[in-house]
């Protein structure tokens, strides 16, 4: 029976987080809070989908060999680049601020690089999207 209160609150507490008001046009700070603890929250628990979003990336510009070597380093770095950004900004979300990774989730515009605090690295193999005013 404890293990399904315990569950039972899990669940609401996820709900709460991840809902937010469509018809505010300015964000509040609570909706601002629950954004960015969802984005820690979700960020420190996937950021192992970078490895295979950079081997396909990679892949899909050159051609397997180089997906399969040069694409995991690179989603291993960005796996604990993500992993790290996402615990701070879960630790920083009762400071109001900007995002802190782009895209937000590590699934959104999967075919983009991941940036953190709107650094714009260059690279050969580095495709931001229009929405984040890329390269």
């Amino acid at each position: 029976m404890n293990k399904n209160k315990f569950l039972t609150t899990c669940l609401l507490t996820g709900a709460l987080l991840a809902s937010q008001s469509a018809a505010a046009e300015e964000t509040s700070y609570l909706a601002g809070f629950t954004s960015k603890v969802n984005q820690g929250i979700f960020n420190m628990a996937t950021g192992f989908i970078e490895i295979p979003k950079n081997i396909v990336n990679i892949s899909h510009d050159q051609n397997i060999l180089v997906g399969l070597t040069w694409g995991t380093l690179r989603g291993v770095a960005h796996t604990v680049s993500r992993t790290l950004v996402g615990g701070a900004e879960f630790l920083s979300s009762p400071i109001p601020s900007g995002e802190f990774a782009s895209p937000a989730y590590v699934w959104e515009r999967f075919s983009e690089d991941s940036r953190y605090f709107g650094l714009h690295i260059p690279g050969y193999w580095t495709h931001y999207g229009p929405l984040d005013n890329g390269n």
